[in-house]
């Protein structure tokens, strides 16, 4: 087992901003060449690959489903063994005001086992899945896939077998403030759910541009005096959907099954949690 006593997520805490100041870092004249030689063999394609799962409650095509309770309980059904770190590291940097601190990232597969008892509640199936229905019911979106700097943090040994399920808010999460700066090879990594879009009704559309500030990367644009998604680049994370205060954005998805076969063999060729 992992060695990590309790005062090591108050100390991963004060240092967290490292992540996010690194982001940012890649885009400064000379020192970003540096940063990313040290930061990218973390976020390489065998190493990042990450989905967000969008929690609005209408996705259009998958009627009478909710659709992140499906794709999450299933993985936590199939895993074997599974953990929720005692505090989010990202809420707990920057002291959250909208969230609890204490709805942490799932672990889940044999690496979870490993992870200290002291900065993490090892939980049964039915645990983890309440745990899962309480942060999406506070409004928290899902972030699905391999992270490899967790084995680092969490003490973990990487072998392949630790798969992340982060709970995110769109305030304090690493990834939403960090996703306009992170280089084109990386947010590559962050990929939409097979077949999911966002679409947007221009006679509900008001132009306030609330979906243009909630895009974390950027994505959102006003062309031709309309609001305009780049579909080739959105990450299908939902943010811009639940924000809009006229309901002018839907999120659809084409074949569910087809999604949940692209996630789960994504997934598989990474991570191995059963």
């Amino acid at each position: 087992m992992s060695k990590r006593a309790e005062w090591w997520l108050p100390v991963l805490a004060k240092i967290w901003p490292i992540t996010w100041k690194s982001a940012r870092a890649t885009r400064w004249p000379f020192i970003g060449k540096f940063v990313e030689l040290f930061a990218l063999p973390f976020m390489s394609e065998t190493n990042f690959n990450v989905t967000h799962i969008p929690i609005n409650k209408k996705i259009n095509g998958i009627e009478n489903l909710y659709l992140p309770e499906r794709i999450v309980e299933d993985l936590i059904n199939r895993s074997s063994h599974r953990v929720v770190i005692k505090k989010c590291t990202c809420r707990d940097e920057r002291t959250c005001e909208k969230y609890p601190v204490h709805f942490g990232c799932l672990q889940l597969g044999d690496g979870s086992r490993e992870i200290d008892p002291r900065i993490a509640n090892h939980l049964s199936k039915e645990d983890a899945v309440q745990h899962m229905k309480n942060c999406i019911a506070a409004g928290l979106t899902p972030m699905i896939g391999r992270v490899k700097i967790d084995n680092l943090i969490w003490g973990v040994k990487d072998l392949g077998k630790l798969l992340a399920i982060c709970f995110c808010c769109h305030c304090c999460c690493t990834v939403f403030n960090s996703g306009k700066f992170l280089p084109d090879t990386v947010t590559e990594r962050i990929v939409r759910l097979k077949g999911l879009s966002i679409k947007v009704d221009h006679e509900k559309c008001r132009k306030c541009q609330t979906c243009v500030q909630a895009c974390f990367v950027g994505n959102i644009n006003v062309l031709n005096g309309k609001i305009y998604i780049n579909p080739d680049n959105c990450k299908g994370c939902g943010q811009c959907v639940s924000s809009c205060p006229e309901n002018a954005l839907s999120a659809e998805i084409d074949h569910l099954n087809d999604a949940l076969a692209e996630l789960n063999l994504r997934i598989k060729k990474r991570i191995h949690i059963e």
